[in-house]
């Protein structure tokens, strides 16, 4: 017999090392407060996992968040029902995880990264951090190429970029969510991860099976936090979400990323800020809400020698005042913003994206000069509308008295036909720049 046919494989015993958690460190409960558990130890970092432990009860997991006058600060991702003083709180060592592999496409899961659909549990071997280190700027390839949504409106007249982060900003019900299951469907990206960050419950499976269908479903990931979530899981569903895409993004594959929204996403920072003592500032958000935005919408984008990640963050603006502070905070990080218009949604105008008000800020870089020709002369001939509409509908303009406003009236209607799309309808980069050039 050789000596390699007698040689006993160590990998399971490797395996059994890795997977065998440290021994724990203990605190003590001493207090809750609102969302806040305050204990007495045990010695653990920020950020790191840890387990409240019941009595007569299943295990809460949480994360550490901070600390107070000798005492350690938690938020638990589940219900403080049943918490006792003298409760354990034990801390893992571990860092915020969450599985991430191929079997993930067409599933839905929670932001913890448990199935929720139905279909059995998630095999997969890696997992992602939550929280990684910051990318290196100089690390981003340029964004020079140009990626197609599937929707017309913005193919022609707001082209995105491969690895552009774009805001779409709106009021309450005027069409955020048909427009993101239509981008779904129609990008040209190999996969798509949703995150429904805060989402009403009773829109999730609507959202699923209408908006997104089963043609969007088949190469997406769908991370779900509902609104009645703790506010840690309802972050963590954001974040999970990112760490699925830079895993997909590794792989070497261009991901659509999108978020809805990142408005319930800085209220639920809120929530655990305030908890912890921050004091509020701009319209009760603490500060960490402000830091918390740029380092994660900074994790999308291109990587050297890797894929991409294009972005799409919904923003729910208060009032439709775009102006607000989260609204203004995100279209100061992003590559661009997409506005939504109530006035044209009452109008049956769908999408009701306001051109005017929206821009793409890598359209120069991945679109060619006859392109953005095309593109400019129709939003002169928009402007001029807009600009001459109390004088046209009060009968006020006499036709001949403006070369410019004649001819804007003469396109208004082909205009508004290569605006107006159904949501059950896609097309793709080179249609929208075909349609683009017969206006």
């Amino acid at each position: 017999m050789s000596a390699d046919a007698g040689a006993i494989s160590l990998d399971p015993y490797f395996d059994l090392i890795r997977d065998t958690e440290p021994a724990p460190m203990i605190g003590r409960v001493s207090r809750v407060v609102g969302l806040l558990v305050e204990s007495a130890g045990p010695q653990a970092r920020i950020g790191e996992v840890c387990e409240l432990r019941r009595r007569g009860g299943t295990p809460v997991p949480g994360e550490i968040v901070g600390f107070r006058e000798g005492r350690l600060l938690s938020v638990p991702l589940g219900d403080t029902a049943g918490i006792c003083p003298g409760d354990r709180l034990v801390a893992r060592g571990g860092v915020l995880s969450i599985p991430a592999g191929e079997a993930l496409l067409g599933r839905v899961i929670d932001g913890l990264g448990h199935p929720i659909d139905g279909k059995g549990p998630v095999r997969v071997r890696d997992r992602m951090p939550l929280r990684p280190a910051a990318v290196n700027p100089l690390s981003r390839d340029p964004i020079v190429e140009p990626i197609g949504t599937g929707v017309r409106a913005i193919d022609g007249l707001l082209t995105c970029g491969r690895g552009q982060r774009v805001g779409l900003f709106g009021g309450s019900g005027v069409g955020k969510s048909t427009l993101l299951g239509m981008m779904a469907r129609g990008t040209e990206a190999d996969v798509v991860v949703l995150a429904l960050v805060g989402e009403r419950g009773r829109e999730v499976r609507s959202f699923l099976e209408h908006d997104l269908g089963p043609q969007g479903l088949s190469r997406a990931v769908v991370v779900v936090s509902t609104s009645d979530s703790p506010p840690l899981i309802r972050l963590r569903a954001a974040y999970g979400a990112t760490a699925i895409a830079e895993y997909f993004r590794g792989q070497g594959k261009n991901v659509l990323l999108m978020m809805d929204s990142v408005t319930r996403l800085a209220m639920a920072q809120r929530e655990v800020g305030l908890a912890a003592g921050e004091p509020p500032t701009a319209k009760g958000y603490p500060p960490s809400v402000f830091a918390l935005l740029p380092s994660l919408l900074e994790r999308a984008g291109n990587l050297r020698g890797s894929g991409s990640i294009t972005a799409i963050y919904s923003v729910l603006v208060e009032g439709d005042d775009t102006n607000e502070p989260i609204a203004d905070a995100v279209r100061g990080i992003l590559d661009g913003h997409i506005v939504l218009s109530r006035d044209l949604a009452a109008r049956n105008h769908y999408p009701a994206i306001d051109i005017l008000a929206s821009i793409s800020r890598t359209m120069p870089q991945v679109t060619g000069a006859e392109h953005r020709g095309k593109a400019g002369e129709v939003r002169e001939w928009m402007a001029t509308l807009r600009d001459s509409d109390d004088l046209v509908s009060v009968g006020a303009y006499v036709r001949g008295s403006n070369r410019r406003i004649d001819t804007a009236l003469d396109r208004r209607e082909a205009v508004s036909a290569f605006l107006c799309q159904s949501a059950d309808t896609s097309g793709g980069l080179a249609d929208a720049i075909a349609a683009l050039r017969s206006l």
